[in-house]
C-alpha cells in the first residue's frame, strides 16, 4: 500500500488539514503540539490492552491492580479487600495455596484478566461503562462473579471508568472522573460528602478490650470539606495526646483502619459544638445465639455478662441520649431483622446496614420493604462493577436512605471512592482515620474536588459575565 493510499484509506489528509486550520485559528505558539493533541481528539478511543498484576494492600495481603490501555493513554486501578467476606457479596478469587501468601495470592484473578477479560474488551469504547461491565458479567456466568473473581472484574471496571472520563471533554478540558460518574448515574449536581473519621478502633480491628468496631467523628459543623478535614485531623491528634497522658504510649497503637485503640472510649476531643459521633458496632462479631457478649475480647470476663437484644436497644438509647451520636452501624447481628427493625423505628439516629446488607440488591430490597434500616454502607468490592454500584445507590436513594461510601481494612492508594462519593452525591464517606497514606488519599482527593468545584463555579461565573 502506497503512502497516498494509506492516507486516503484513513482520511488522514482531511483530518490533518482540519488540525492545521484549528491551529491557525487558535494562533497557537506551538503548532506541532496543538496539531498532535487535535489529532488525538479526533480519533475515537478504544481499549487496546488490559494488563493486570498482583500487588499488596495496606495489610500486606495480595490484591489486584490493572493497567487499562487505550489509544489515548493508560489508566490504572486497584481494588480493596475486606477482613471477611459474606455469603451474599461478590466473590474475591484467591489462589488457596497455603505455601504462597498463606493462600491469599491472586494469581488466578490476574491470569483471568490477562487471558480472558482483556481479549473480551479489546476494541470496546471506554465511555460505554455498562456495556463493558455487562461483557465481563456475561463472561463470568456466575451470580456472584466467582469464576473470574469480583476482584478481577472490579479492577477492570474502575480502570475503564477512568478511561471513559479521560475520553470526554467539557469547557476546553478533560471531564473530571466525578463528573463522568455523575453522568453515568444521570445526575448533574455532585455533592461533597461529610467525612466519618475513625478515631477509636475496637472489635476485630484492634488488640484492646473494646467490643464495638469503630468510634467515628463527623464534623457536621464544618462549612467546607477542607475545614472538616482540619477539624478531624486536629481532633485525632488531640485524642492521641489525651490517651498517651492517661493510659501511656502502649495504648496508642493504630488499628487496621488507622484509628487509635485505647481501652475505653474518649467522650470528647475538641470542636464539641461542631462534631457528632458515629458508631460501627459490628454486633455480629460478638453475638452468640440471640445474646451479645460485650466482653468477648476479655478472656477472664467473656461469657459472664451477656446482654439480650432488648438490653442492646436500651444501651443504644442511653448512649444516644448521653452523647451526640447520630449514626449507628450494624447494631445487631446480621440476621436479627426483628430488633434492627424495632431500633430503626425509634428514629433515634441513622441506622446503617453493613453486614446486614452486604451491598446486596436482594438484601437491600428486603430491608427497604421491612423498614429495617435507613442507610446503606456501600462497599464497592461487595458489588463488583461500577454499573452495579450505581444501581445499588439508586435503589437506596429511591427509598430515601442515606448512603455511606466505605473503605475496606485492606486498602490501596487508589482514590476512586472519593470521586464516586462526589459523583453519586452520597452524602457521607468513611475512609478511616486521618492518617496512613491509603486512607488520606481518599480524603485529600475529596478536598481536591472541593477546590476544583470552587474553580468551576468561579469560571462559570466569569463565562456568564463575558457572554452577557
Amino acid at each position: 500500500m502506497s503512502v497516498q493510499e494509506y492516507l486516503d484509506k484513513h482520511m488522514l489528509s482531511r483530518k490533518l488539514e482540519d488540525a492545521v486550520n484549528a491551529a491557525v485559528r487558535a494562533k497557537t505558539p506551538d503548532p506541532v503540539l496543538f496539531i498532535s493533541n487535535h489529532m488525538k481528539k479526533s480519533v475515537q478511543s478504544v481499549i487496546t490492552k488490559v494488563k493486570a498484576r498482583q500487588i499488596l494492600d495496606s495489610r500486606g495481603i495480595p490484591t489486584v491492580e490493572v493497567d487499562l490501555h487505550t489509544n489515548k493513554g493508560v489508566f490504572r486501578a486497584s481494588v480493596p479487600s475486606g477482613d471477611s467476606s459474606g455469603m451474599y457479596e461478590a466473590v474475591e478469587l484467591r489462589d488457596g495455596d497455603k505455601g504462597v501468601y498463606l493462600g491469599n495470592g491472586v494469581a488466578k484473578a490476574v491470569k483471568n484478566i490477562n487471558d480472558k477479560i482483556s481479549e473480551a474488551l479489546v476494541g470496546m469504547d471506554p465511555t460505554l461503562q455498562s456495556q463493558i461491565d455487562q461483557a465481563m458479567i456475561d463472561l463470568d456466568k456466575t451470580e456472584k462473579k466467582g469464576e473470574l473473581g469480583a476482584n478481577a472484574i472490579l479492577a477492570v471496571s474502575i480502570a475503564a471508568c477512568k478511561a471513559g472520563a479521560a475520553e470526554k471533554e467539557a469547557c476546553f478540558s478533560q471531564v473530571p472522573l466525578y463528573r463522568h460518574i455523575a453522568d453515568l448515574y444521570g445526575k448533574v449536581s455532585p455533592m461533597l460528602p461529610v467525612p466519618a473519621f475513625t478515631v477509636i478502633s475496637g472489635g476485630k480491628h484492634a488488640g484492646n478490650n473494646l467490643a464495638i468496631q469503630e468510634i467515628m467523628i463527623l464534623p457536621t459543623g464544618a462549612n467546607r470539606f477542607v475545614e472538616a478535614l482540619q477539624m478531624g485531623t486536629e481532633t485525632y491528634h488531640h485524642l492521641k495526646a489525651v490517651i498517651t497522658e492517661k493510659y501511656g504510649t502502649h495504648d496508642c497503637n493504630v488499628g487496621e483502619s488507622g484509628g487509635f485503640a485505647p481501652n475505653e472510649a474518649i467522650r470528647r476531643a475538641g470542636y464539641t459544638d461542631k462534631i457528632q459521633i458515629a458508631l460501627d458496632v459490628a454486633a455480629t462479631n460478638f453475638c452468640i445465639g440471640t445474646r451479645y457478649d460485650l466482653d468477648f475480647k476479655s478472656p477472664q470476663k467473656s461469657g459472664q455478662n451477656f446482654l439480650s437484644a432488648e438490653d442492646m436497644v436500651e444501651l443504644y438509647r442511653e448512649l444516644c441520649n448521653d452523647f451526640p451520636i447520630v449514626s449507628i452501624e450494624d447494631p445487631f447481628d446480621k440476621e436479627d431483622w426483628e430488633h434492627i427493625k424495632r431500633f430503626s423505628s425509634t428514629g433515634i439516629c441513622q441506622v446503617v446496614g453493613d453486614d446486614l446488607l452486604m451491598s446486596n440488591v436482594k438484601r437491600i430490597e428486603r430491608a427497604i420493604l421491612e423498614y429495617a434500616c435507613n442507610a446503606l454502607l456501600l462497599k464497592i468490592n461487595q458489588v463488583g462493577t461500577v454499573t452495579e454500584v450505581i444501581e445499588v445507590v439508586k435503589q437506596a436513594k429511591e427509598a430515601h436512605w442515606g448512603v455511606v461510601t466505605s473503605h475496606r481494612c485492606g486498602e490501596t492508594i487508589d482514590s476512586f471512592i472519593a470521586d464516586l462519593s462526589v459523583g453519586l452525591s452520597v452524602g457521607q464517606i468513611k475512609a478511616g482515620a486521618p492518617c496512613r497514606g491509603e486512607r488520606l488519599e481518599k480524603y485529600i482527593q475529596v478536598s481536591f474536588l472541593f477546590l476544583m468545584l470552587m474553580e468551576l463555579v468561579h469560571f462559570c461565573g466569569l463565562l456568564q459575565i463575558l457572554t452577557c
